[in-house]
């Protein structure tokens, strides 16, 4: 197989994806008609937060695909294991990995409190970690295997360390466990990819924690990220592994040039706010 031009009839199983960019991935997928199980904490509705894992397999379902909300934490291995069984026995297998779900908190060190470290490295690091492994048995048998992570190029200019070596160190810690599956899974043809957007992304994260509406009138939407997720995922896994995309670079690969229509408000291409670690 050189690759699979539809996502037709392929499962992903997704951690996150209640809202945001995973969502906007499991909605483009679901377009093909793919299955998406999503493991995430939202079962019920936060106030502060838009959607649950219940909404979300709404809309996958409206979108034209199969969805399977599973409620659990990619934290513990027990619930992981879990996910990975039910979307085993409800569609069969699994295709596609995606490593979405993220905690983000940019206090330096000596301001983030411990508690919050441990947050961030639990769910971003030992998230990606446990949901990748627990997969893998099965993405072997696939003929299209994609583990795709939402996480930064290796950037080791020490700024971002300065700024917040505890996100950064969680977020590079997703893409070294993500190539180290690239390279080590390379003969089986289990593909292993990271993917990072080039600007802000319009997101509940980023209204909440990172500047509200001033922030957001900067961004893109989060169609960009999955449009450029979906242009990896179709690709064949042999030949396309072990690389740090950013999202503009891959539609550019795909003819897509003019991403006026991501724009999340109004403005110009030089409003927007180039996002970090780039």
């Amino acid at each position: 197989m050189t690759s699979s031009p539809s996502l037709a009839g392929r499962t992903i199983l997704m951690s996150g994806g209640s809202r945001g960019i995973g969502l906007a991935i499991a909605v483009r997928a679901a377009r093909d008609g793919a299955n998406i199980a999503l493991l995430a904490k939202t079962d019920t509705p936060d106030p502060r937060l838009p959607g649950t894992i219940h909404s979300a397999a709404a809309e996958i379902t409206a979108a034209g695909g199969n969805a399977l909300p599973i409620v659990g934490d990619v934290r513990d291995d027990t619930s992981v294991a879990g996910a990975v069984a039910q979307t085993v026995e409800r569609f069969g297998g699994i295709d596609i990995v995606v490593n979405n779900a993220s905690a983000i908190n940019l206090s330096t060190i000596g301001e983030l409190p411990p508690k919050r470290y441990d947050l961030m490295l639990d769910i971003n690091a030992r998230g990606t970690f446990l949901l990748t492994s627990a997969a893998l048995p099965h993405l072997a048998k696939s003929d299209n295997a994609h583990v795709l992570t939402m996480s930064p190029p290796l950037n080791l200019d020490r700024k971002w360390l300065a700024r917040h070596a505890p996100y950064t160190i969680s977020k590079y810690a997703m893409t070294m466990l993500t190539l180290g599956v690239a390279e080590g899974r390379r003969e089986e043809g289990i593909a292993a990819n990271c993917l990072w957007p080039r600007t802000l992304i319009a997101t509940a994260a980023v209204q909440n924690l990172l500047g509200g509406d001033a922030q957001l009138a900067k961004a893109r939407r989060p169609e960009i990220v999955a449009d450029a997720a979906y242009a990896v995922l179709t690709r064949s896994s042999r030949d396309c592994t072990g690389n740090t995309f950013i999202d503009d670079e891959v539609l550019a690969e795909a003819g897509i040039t003019d991403l006026s229509g991501y724009r999340y408000g109004d403005g110009t291409e030089d409003d927007l706010e180039i996002d970090i670690f780039l």
